[in-house]
C-alpha cells in the first residue's frame, strides 16, 4: 500500500515474515531516496537495520516487500 510520504516513525509489516518494523531515518543518495527500518521489538536497539530503496507511483510513496499498518491511525 502506498502512502503520501514515508515519514521516521512509521511501522511497516515485512511480507516475508510477517515482522513490524520501524522507519528510523529516510535520506536521498543523487536520484533515490531510501528508508532505513528497524525491527519494532523490545531488543530493537541492538538489531541489524535494513535500507530500502523507496519506490515512487501515482498513488503515492512505498517499501516494495512491506506494507503500511497504521492505516487507521491517521
Amino acid at each position: 500500500m502506498a502512502v503520501k510520504t514515508i515519514l521516521l516513525g512509521q511501522v511497516w509489516r515485512s511480507d516475508a515474515d510477517g515482522q513490524d518494523y520501524l522507519v528510523t531515518k529516510v535520506y536521498d543518495e543523487v536520484f533515490t531516496k531510501y528508508a532505513v527500518l528497524r525491527p519494532a521489538g523490545i531488543t530493537a536497539p541492538d538489531a541489524p537495520t535494513v535500507r530500502i530503496k523507496v519506490t515512487k507511483s501515482a498513488e503515492g510513496a512505498l517499501l516494495p516487500g512491506f506494507t503500511f499498518t497504521q492505516d487507521g491511525s491517521f
